[in-house]
């Protein structure tokens, strides 16, 4: 599907009013607040990275980000949760096991969650596979329909290697009956994302459900969306959050300029020089790094609707992008928080959770500071020196 869908930034954009409202529910109940997970799934934006031959979107990747990066405008968690299930959506394009398929095809936009940290155990037996493990950072795992994870194949207390000799990652398609969340979720930012461990328990998992899927394997799907390095579309998504969560910041602190007096003054503070240099530093900061990752979004859709393959210097100017832009965010965030002062500590500030959430998003691997330096060693004809490519 090559076509854009900018009805999705539209959706976004609609429900950035109902986001908010039940923001504070969210990061109480450290999950989102059912009224938002209804709404988001009745406007397919759980759905967006789904491929359209299982009741998917399929959304064109640029507009998938905008409307991730409007979500996250309005609050972090939201944005997040909807980035893992795009995330999740994009890696059923991989998925080759044809019961898996047919399970995620039969629920109308089925709402995906999963992870590959760290691998579980997959052992053959009679009809199909057990399955058992310990996962972590499950966002969206108290809304999911369908879990896919990652496991390896185990036989005689042993991994079983693939064609390369090293273990050979299976993806498993697994109903939540089977699955039991841990609630471990108690962390600085991001608390409304619901990431908490889950765990299977030697759980039979029949024919067509399990099968090879590793990041470097080919897609099943044709479209556009899944040739572009899987890892690739990854860090961008992050990198949309990280500008939605700048620009509420700078929202934040524009609003509460308006209103503060500054200490021994009877003037707001947005007649401050320092606070109007802060202002103005985010403002770049967070434009500057939108503009440099949507174009090179942009130029990598084209590649890729062309039918041509991303370089090897298109993937490294794409984690830079990427990376570049969750950490300047970052930056203009603590700005942000800075300049509000002792306002901006307290929880009903919006300062205060924004700081804290862009705090997390620069943790993923995916968008980790090592990946500067992978990027460099790229651009200067060196090999990334990581597997996170």
């Amino acid at each position: 599907m090559g076509s854009r869908n900018t009805s999705v930034v539209a959706a976004a954009r609609e429900l950035g009013p109902l986001v908010r409202e039940h923001a504070d529910e969210t990061e109480r109940g450290r999950r989102l607040a059912t009224p938002v997970v209804d709404a988001l799934r009745a406007r397919g934006l759980l759905a967006m990275g789904t491929p359209a031959a299982l009741g998917g979107l399929e959304t064109p990747l640029g507009d998938a980000l905008r409307a991730i990066e409007e979500l996250s405008y309005a609050d972090g968690a939201t944005g997040w949760n909807v980035m893992i299930a795009f995330d999740l959506g994009v890696w059923g394009g991989f998925l080759g096991a044809p019961n898996a398929r047919k399970l995620i095809a039969s629920i109308p936009r089925a709402i995906i969650a999963g992870s590959v940290s760290p691998p579980g155990q997959l052992r053959r037996v009679e009809g199909g596979f057990r399955l058992t493990g310990r996962w972590h950072f499950g966002s969206g795992c108290q809304q999911a329909d369908v879990f896919i994870v990652g496991a390896i194949r185990h036989e005689a207390g042993a991994f079983v290697a693939g064609p390369n000799g090293l273990p050979e990652l299976y993806g498993v398609a697994v109903r939540p009956a089977d699955i039991k969340i841990l609630d471990t979720w108690r962390v600085t930012g991001m608390r409304g994302t619901g990431s908490h461990d889950y765990m299977i328990e030697d759980a039979f998992i029949g024919e067509g459900f399990a099968a090879p899927m590793g990041f470097d394997r080919s897609p099943v799907e044709t479209g556009a969306l899944y040739r572009c390095p899987m890892l690739v579309t990854y860090a961008f998504a992050k990198a949309a959050i990280a500008i939605g969560i700048a620009r509420h910041a700078i929202e934040a602190l524009k609003d509460l300029a308006q209103s503060k007096k500054a200490v021994f003054s009877a003037h707001p503070i947005r007649e401050r020089i320092a606070i109007q240099t802060d202002v103005a530093r985010a403002e770049a900061i967070a434009r500057s790094a939108s503009a440099f990752l949507y174009q090179t979004v942009d130029q990598v859709w084209q590649c890729l609707a062309s039918g041509e393959a991303v370089s090897h210097e298109q993937r490294a100017v794409a984690h830079l992008a990427a990376v570049d832009a969750v950490h300047r965010c970052t930056q203009a965030v603590d700005l942000m928080f800075t300049a509000g002062g002792a306002t901006a500590i307290h929880e009903s500030s919006p300062l205060e959770r924004c700081f804290r959430d862009a705090h997390i998003v620069g943790a993923h691997v995916t968008v980790q500071p090592a990946m500067y330096e992978a990027a460099g060693r790229v651009l200067l004809g060196l090999p990334p020196g990581t597997g996170v490519w």
